[in-house]
């Protein structure tokens, strides 16, 4: 792999250096511009280069920039808490924060474990995932997450979670159809935790939209209200991951509304924050906050950060002053449109998403589903094809089971217009174009 610098990387080339960024817009050191059809990837919400929010941390760093949780709280973080309370649903007002997604995940298993000890239930541990899920890279979250790909180097070193199977209606796993479906992927897990012993599960946690492993699948109509009741009927605690669905990026302000349900912890991170400082936040209900007889015994040395916390105020701020959730519908539903008129190509099996988060799976045989070889790397050549046009996309591997299957998340900024999802459309065509030629 050819190394640019001297830094640990993620990625599988040269990383080049960005320098600027407007809206959805940002610019490499070789003047180079691209439309960041990503989000940075799934990240920044409001866009790039918000004053408002750069005048917000610059205001919080004048006065103090760092306030030790363990022995005080900055005005920032109290602000950011009661915004935070006034934008979840039902009683989810109250707030832990730390510094992204994996913390936020991890932080809400030991959440839900406390709890369960503070009630005198000291056997409950376990949390119930979905395979096909994604909640994080730290050990905890990584036992959590479903996706094989991601969990295979480390197994060894992860916790034996229980899982069971998604609700990934293109492929459905019981082979049903939407007018034969009774939810049995949400039925499973009233299986699972019979199986296991309601006596040692702590809680279940799901995206409602399964992002980066399913690429942008949402549950079906009554799943999530299914989930309740069973999660309510055995004492079992429902953990929303909101990190990539949060912050208006479905079209409401968290994703699981759609569905009308109200878990008892969510966890959110990368619109909270739009990417101008990192920031995780774990949100418990009522029950769950009012259960606890003293502190959480969880925390981070820069947990409840006064600058990063001043930084997601601004960003809400931002968010709700432009409306951007009710653009994020309105548009969201535009993309979708503009999107689906790619499936007369001949490698575009499914488009889905809700809001500003799209998906597209791809596929050899339209008919059959077959997948593409994985071997192709298909969605790194569309990746790529895009990339040399100026347009970002996230690409995805091991859709259908860690190993087969290839999508492209799409996910601009929430201020995207139409013209901006136009030229995104436009540039992605193309890309996709160029990569299918590559196969033939």
């Amino acid at each position: 792999m050819p190394r640019d610098h001297n830094l640990f990387s993620r990625a599988t080339g040269e990383t080049p250096t960005l320098v600027k960024g407007k809206g959805v817009y940002i610019w490499d050191s070789d003047g180079k511009k691209y439309l960041d059809g990503s989000g940075g990837p799934l990240c920044v919400n409001i866009g790039y280069g918000v004053n408002e929010v750069n005048a917000s941390i610059k205001r919080q760093m004048d006065a103090v920039s760092f306030a030790y949780s363990g022995f005080f709280v900055a005005d920032a973080v109290k602000e950011l808490s009661e915004k935070l309370a006034a934008f979840s649903p039902g009683t989810l007002k109250h707030n832990f924060f730390c510094n992204g997604g994996s913390e936020a995940t991890e932080a809400a298993a030991k959440m839900a474990r406390q709890y369960h000890l503070e009630n005198g239930d000291k056997t409950r541990y376990k949390v119930i995932a979905r395979w096909q899920s994604y909640h994080g890279n730290t050990l905890g979250a990584l036992s959590m997450s479903g996706h094989i790909g991601r969990r295979r180097r480390f197994a060894p070193m992860l916790i034996d979670y229980p899982h069971i199977p998604p609700a990934y209606c293109y492929r459905c796993p019981y082979n049903k159809s939407p007018d034969r479906c009774d939810l049995e992927c949400a039925r499973a897990l009233d299986t699972m935790i019979r199986a296991t012993g309601p006596e040692y599960v702590s809680a279940f946690i799901a995206e409602p939209v399964v992002g980066a492993t399913l690429g942008t699948v949402p549950a079906p109509k009554g799943y999530f209200q299914l989930i309740r009741e069973i999660c309510t009927q055995h004492g079992v605690l429902f953990i929303a991951d909101e990190v990539m669905t949060g912050a208006g990026r479905t079209g409401k302000n968290w994703g699981i509304e759609h569905w009308d349900v109200v878990p008892d912890i969510m966890t959110a991170a990368k619109g909270i924050s739009s990417g101008y400082l990192p920031l995780g936040a774990v949100i418990a209900s009522d029950k769950v906050f009012e259960t606890f007889k003293g502190p959480f015994a969880h925390g981070h040395t820069y947990g409840n950060h006064a600058l990063c916390c001043a930084a997601g105020s601004a960003c809400l701020d931002y968010l709700q002053k432009h409306k951007l959730v009710e653009k994020s519908a309105k548009n969201g539903k535009y993309l979708m449109k503009r999107l689906k008129e790619l499936h007369d190509h001949p490698t575009v099996g499914d488009v889905r998403g809700l809001g500003l988060f799209a998906g597209i799976e791809f596929v050899k045989d339209k008919e059959t589903k077959e997948p593409l070889d994985p071997k192709l790397g298909f969605n790194q050549r569309v990746f790529r094809e895009c990339w040399d046009r100026g347009l970002i996309v996230y690409p995805g591997a091991g859709t259908i089971d860690g190993t087969r299957g290839d999508h492209m998340q799409i996910g601009p900024p929430l201020c995207a217009t139409r013209e901006e999802i136009d030229e995104l459309v436009a540039l992605f065509e193309q890309g996709l174009k160029a990569a299918e030629k590559t196969t033939r």
